[in-house]
């Protein structure tokens, strides 16, 4: 039996999902339908934790990470939403599928599979217990492609043609290799985490910068390096005394 909480807040959505469950498989039991943090902060302090959550995005009353931020979530996820841009966040949770709405049979008979295979993978480890742990392993699998706006289109771009990425005020952008230019809603720190760093370094707060981008780096004073790329950059990309060391290992290896 696949003990399983959902959370949404929109009604029809949740009877929906509940009903693609029971018919995809007789053995999954809905433990509860939950529409708000609150009721969810109030659900976990009595209940166990359930095999498996989906969960929308956006509640009642807030985020769904709100809750995840206050309680310490095990269980797996699959995040049902109709929006991508809260991608990387969702990933950063115990997140095994990210479904765009509507939510179809089709969709949600993926998650479950990857779900069971995930599973079925780590009962089989004999140096990992416990699905949480795998969930660890699969954050490390890196973005390979980002999803960019622009006006009415969503682009797929390739994490490797990325030239660097540039925090400007509190807007974050992208310049590719090949000189295109877009916005993220991202945070650099999101970027951070979820881009692999054998390729990417976090040269300063403004900066991130591909390896395969850089064209030299030049001592600078007081120990400063200034770093360029093959792409044009908004201002100079000053590695700090403190990183340049790190930096240059990291440029080496």
């Amino acid at each position: 039996m696949t003990h399983i909480l959902i959370i949404e807040d929109e009604a029809k959505a949740a009877r929906e999902l509940a009903n693609i469950l029971k018919h995809i498989d007789d053995d999954i039991n809905i433990l509860a339908i939950l529409d708000s943090v609150e009721e969810c902060l109030q659900w976990f302090t009595v209940n166990k934790q359930p095999d498996l959550i989906f969960s929308d995005i956006q509640l009642a009353d807030g985020l769904c990470f709100d809750l995840y931020n206050k309680v310490n979530i095990r269980s797996p996820v699959v995040f049902c939403t109709a929006f991508d841009e809260y991608m990387m966040n969702a990933f950063d949770t115990n997140a095994v599928s990210y479904l765009l709405k509507p939510v179809t049979r089709e969709k949600v008979e993926k998650a479950l599979d990857k779900f069971h295979t995930l599973k079925s993978v780590f009962e089989k480890n004999e140096h990992n217990k416990g699905l949480p742990g795998l969930l660890n392993q699969l954050k490390n699998n890196y973005k390979s492609v980002l999803l960019v706006h622009q006006k009415e289109k969503i682009i797929p771009v390739q994490v490797r043609e990325i030239a660097y990425f540039y925090l400007d005020k509190t807007i974050v952008y992208i310049t590719t290799l090949s000189h295109q230019r877009f916005y993220l809603t991202n945070t650099l720190e999101d970027l951070e985490n979820a881009l692999d760093p054998s390729m990417f370094y976090r040269a300063n707060r403004q900066f991130i910068i591909n390896k395969a981008a850089i064209a030299n780096a030049e001592r600078f004073f007081a120990r400063k390096l200034v770093v360029k790329l093959v792409a044009d950059t908004p201002e100079h990309l000053i590695v700090s005394k403190a990183k340049a060391s790190d930096f240059l290992q990291w440029l080496e290896g």
